[in-house]
């Protein structure tokens, strides 16, 4: 023992190395069985290998010999993975995703509660609106949903840049009926970077910034589910990507926030239980929900004394509105929506005219300063689709006129 301890720990070298049992023809006959078979791992591909590679050769895709037969019938899983050959890079897996950035890891991830009691925690997201081509500038609708309440509002933006989120921003927290205490994003560059969170903690310092965990969209489920049954329900997936497309579409939105507030009741989940398969049927997910209320009701049941008198006024608002006829008036708006043109290839659009207030953003100001923009009448809406190019001098020249 103590010579042992005393001596080298090399490995000593053998006598005579072993030679390769598995030859060239071993190693072209698995790579051709591994491309037929989409390159699946090797534990699950040395079980097909003598069957797929016999039916390989009768297509005549592969030489077939007793001596290839034999060594692929005795070949174990781990020399299969030691002969096949690199992975083609389109067949590689995809990339891991990126770690989170450093706005990213100082924002906690997680999901709201479901069962949250007071109002102002929102899940916001975007929603595309660039039909089947995604290049070039197009419409967002940023879409915010209390967790509580179901209260929304949706704001369409033209681009993602700082500005136009911040202006939506701006536009949506002023017009919710209270405050925004949590704004709970996914993980997309266009919530979580500099200059928004910077304006975020300038604007608005009792809103607390949180995230949905990666690679779980459910943990936004509410805004997700809102996505699809609001704003895809009523815009479909058509491309919308100019300055008056825009403007129109936030009449549009200011008409869907009180028909859907005031009138569209949304159910809240109470509770959730597995039910395990039987004899007659498979397991599944039981969820139960409570009674169907409007957002405007849900609103009034938080039984707060500081929302009493908001709260009166908009269901005062409320009883003066035939939800039937805002139906056919939404309707109607979207036709008009959707007659409005494209923009043409090259052409180029100013997204500082789709602010709702240019004045609090002084870059917007000076850019607008001796440019024309759309026509808005005093009705609000821009002009008719037989006219669309229609323009008239910038509200904010007048003012210096003034």
């Amino acid at each position: 023992m103590i010579r042992r301890l005393g001596g080298s720990l090399e490995r000593p070298a053998r006598r005579r190395e072993r030679g390769k049992v598995y030859q060239a023809e071993v190693d072209a006959a698995l790579a051709v069985i591994w491309e037929s078979l989409d390159y699946i791992c090797p534990l699950r591909l040395q079980p097909q290998l003598l069957s797929t590679g016999q039916l390989l050769a009768k297509h005549g895709e592969l030489t077939w010999s007793p001596k290839l037969e034999a060594h692929l019938a005795q070949i174990s899983v781990s020399s299969i993975g030691r002969h096949l050959p690199p992975r083609p890079p389109e067949q590689r897996r995809r990339k891991p995703a990126a770690p989170p950035n450093r706005h990213q890891q100082a924002i906690p991830a997680y999901r709201i509660p479901r069962d949250i009691a007071a109002p102002g925690h929102f899940e916001i997201d975007l929603v595309h609106h660039c039909g089947a081509n995604t290049q070039g500038e197009y419409v967002y609708t940023v879409q915010m949903v209390d967790v509580a309440t179901g209260w929304s509002a949706r704001r369409a933006i033209l681009g993602r840049s700082y500005v136009v989120m911040a202006d939506a921003l701006r536009h949506l927290f002023a017009q919710l009926p209270f405050p925004v205490l949590e704004l709970h994003p996914d993980n997309g560059s266009e919530f979580l970077n500099a200059h928004l969170l910077a304006f975020l903690e300038r604007e608005y310092p009792a809103t607390d910034p949180s995230r949905s965990r990666p690679g779980c969209p459910n943990d936004n489920r509410l805004v997700e589910e809102k996505n699809g049954s609001v704003v895809r329900r009523w815009l479909g997936d058509r491309r919308l990507d100019t300055v008056i497309q825009t403007r129109y579409l936030n009449t549009i939105y200011d008409q869907l926030y009180r028909y859907h507030n005031y009138f569209i009741p949304v159910l809240k989940q109470i509770d959730k239980v597995w039910m395990p398969p039987t004899s007659a049927r498979q397991g599944y997910m039981k969820r139960t929900h409570d009674t169907a209320q409007t957002p405007l009701d849900r609103f009034g049941a938080l039984d707060n004394p500081a929302y009493a008198a908001q709260h009166q006024a908009m269901c005062q608002a409320r009883a003066a509105l035939n939800p039937r006829q805002l139906r056919r008036d939404i309707e109607k708006a979207l036709d008009h929506l959707f007659a409005y043109p494209n923009a043409r290839p090259g052409e180029v659009q100013n997204v500082y005219e789709t602010l709702a207030d240019p004045d609090h953003f002084p870059e917007a100001v000076e850019a607008l300063r001796a440019v024309e923009t759309v026509d808005k009448p005093k009705s609000g809406l821009p002009t008719v689709p037989t006219a669309p190019t229609t323009t008239v001098v910038s509200s904010f020249s007048r003012k210096e006129e003034a």
